[in-house]
């Protein structure tokens, strides 16, 4: 080996004396001839340096093969080597300039195979607390719902669903639109739960819900004293939190017009940074939107950033409120009045009557004001049947008003036939005199001729 290649691995490993000293770890150098060049195994061997430089390494070491890799030039990792009574863990590795083995480094990793074992249990440990950390994390943020709760024969409704379902396993996001209480938040589960994300986190951020101020910090964590009241550990943000699952952004039109642009960045490059950070931190996210605003009509008025719109309009689902679908109102009663509602009384039906009335009212609150108004009859109702009397006034009333109004046209039409039939009788008594009619019918001439008219009878068809 060139003398001057050789001194120049002897100080590299030199400058390296105070990290070797300090470590099991020792290291020894040998040159092409497998003799030694540099000797770091004092402490580990009781062997001064001194009394081994240019030795052959076979002859101090034992076991080693050294000496075989300088000639094969092939790597030997991790290989268990027996020293002075001990499964030690070594590592051989060539010395190659210029496609020339000019010598090798061999290391001790570990100074006892026990060791390895040892740490091979705590990593052990450390992955099993990770993991049950994991499936408590999961069972913390999980999908409540599946598509099976979204009760419904509407066709429109199983359109949706279906959409929604093809939807699941895309990366794409999807953007739920509908009135309050349609049961956005229902698709959003369900659509996660569908996914190969449902055992991974599902995080809700209800973007109303939380101070303008507040909302940078939560969706991208910040880091120790990133501001004043800034928690010295720093935070994690829902962002970070949620990756490999799923994101629920609700009440998306909310968010403020700064905060739009944010979220545009991270939706097209998936990443961000949190506060007061210069990290980019990545992540593998499926994001959902809902909202019970138009973001079309808050985007012509400069309310909602375009691109951010189109960006979250990938895949639409436009739930339609309930006084459009009342074919699904009988389904929906039976779902929450069997299974839905968490009440202490046996299960209760609506009366042919009940389900009539409710289908009559128009149901601005949707689907939940129906939950409501079921349990509040499920509440007060004495038998197992819920009538008109258990639900509130302003849903009766609608069925009574269109019964009243169904009774009082029947009343009409049976007086205006008993009044026909009694002016023909009259008419004809009268051979077709309509002033002598009038006189046996006990009316005044003028009121027969306007009963005659708006009955349209004709007297020569009489006569």
């Amino acid at each position: 080996m060139n003398e001057f290649e050789i001194e120049e691995l002897r100080q590299g490993i030199n400058s390296m004396k105070d990290i070797l000293d300090n470590a099991y770890q020792g290291i020894v150098l040998v040159d092409s001839d497998g003799k030694i060049a540099k000797w770091n195994y004092e402490q580990l061997l009781g062997i001064r340096e001194e009394d081994v430089l240019g030795k052959p390494v076979d002859e101090v070491i034992e076991n080693t093969r050294l000496h075989i890799v300088v000639k094969t030039g092939q790597k030997e990792l991790y290989d268990i080597q027996r020293i002075q009574g001990h499964d030690m863990i070594a590592s051989r590795t060539p010395i190659i300039k210029n496609g020339k083995v000019i010598g090798a480094v061999g290391t001790i990793l570990f100074k006892d195979i026990k060791e390895v074992k040892e740490l091979a249990s705590k990593i052990k440990t450390l992955e099993d607390t990770v993991n049950i950390y994991k499936k408590e994390l999961g069972r913390m943020y999980c999908a409540n719902y599946t598509f099976d709760d979204i009760i419904t024969r509407n066709p429109k409704m199983l359109e949706l669903k279906n959409i929604a379902l093809k939807a699941a396993n895309s990366s794409s996001t999807i953007l739920i639109e509908g009135e309050s209480g349609t049961g956005k938040e229902y698709f959003a589960h369900a659509i996660h739960y569908a996914s190969i994300r449902k055992n991974a986190p599902f995080i809700r951020i209800n973007c109303a819900a939380i101070p303008h101020e507040l909302l940078e910090s939560e969706l991208f964590g910040y880091e120790s004293g990133a501001f004043t009241g800034a928690k010295k550990e720093g935070k994690i943000g829902k962002l970070e939190l949620a990756n490999g699952g799923t994101v629920l952004l609700d009440e998306i039109s909310s968010l403020p017009f700064s905060m739009q642009a944010k979220l545009l960045r991270v939706l097209e490059e998936r990443e961000f940074e949190r506060i007061g950070g210069n990290e980019s931190i990545k992540i593998d996210i499926k994001v959902i939107a809902c909202t019970n605003e138009d973001l079309n009509k808050l985007v012509e008025q400069n309310k909602f950033r375009q691109d951010l719109y189109y960006r979250l309009n990938v895949v639409e689902i436009k739930i339609p409120p309930l006084r459009e679908r009342n074919d699904d109102i009988e389904l929906l009663c039976e779902d929450i009045l069997n299974k839905q509602l968490d009440t202490g009384f046996n299960s209760k039906k609506a009366s042919e009557k009940t389900i009539l009335a409710l289908k009559l009212y128009d149901w601005p609150g949707n689907v939940r004001e129906l939950r409501n108004v079921l349990e509040r009859a499920a509440n007060i109702s004495t038998g197992n049947m819920i009538t008109l009397q258990d639900l509130p006034d302003y849903i009766s009333e609608k069925l009574m008003f269109n019964e009243d109004e169904g009774e009082n046209k029947y009343l009409k039409e049976s007086v205006a036939k008993t009044e026909i039939k009694a002016i023909m009788a009259a008419l004809k008594e009268a051979k077709g005199n309509r002033t002598d009619a009038a006189k046996i019918l006990g009316i005044h001439r003028t009121a027969l001729y306007k009963k005659l008219a708006g009955y349209g009878i004709d007297i020569k068809n009489i006569m």
